[in-house]
């Protein structure tokens, strides 16, 4: 069995290269896709977005590029063509998470992130 370690990096590496193929119609990335779904929940500024989405890292090119497509007007909120592309999207991440849990029953679902939750405090406090 391998260990806890090599599958996390393992499922992340999937999940990044899965969701840049789910995403590659729209021309986006998944931290696209983070930083336009944040601001849909109602980030305004690039401070609270980065914040927001802190673990991984600065969002300040992704930000721009969102603007630059006319999908976020310069007070942060989404234009129209914001909200219709944010729906698309998101119906497309939904698919994806669908498809990434498939066969995976809610209380194992549950019991991997309880789990994954227990291993990332016993870190922090160690």
């Amino acid at each position: 069995m391998k260990p806890l370690g090599w599958w996390l990096r393992h499922v992340h590496e999937l999940l990044e290269s899965s969701m840049t193929r789910a995403l590659d119609t729209e021309s986006l990335t998944r931290r696209h896709w983070q930083v336009l779904n944040t601001i849909a929940h109602g980030a305004r500024t690039p401070e609270e977005v980065d914040a927001a989405l802190a673990p991984f890292g600065a969002t300040a090119g992704q930000l721009a590029d969102l603007r630059a497509r006319g999908w976020v007007s310069e007070s942060g909120e989404l234009t129209d063509a914001g909200r219709e592309a944010h729906a698309r999207v998101e119906a497309r991440v939904q698919a994806f998470r669908t498809a990434v849990t498939d066969g995976v029953s809610d209380d194992d679902y549950r019991t991997t992130i309880r789990t994954l939750e227990r291993c990332a405090a016993n870190l922090e406090a160690g």
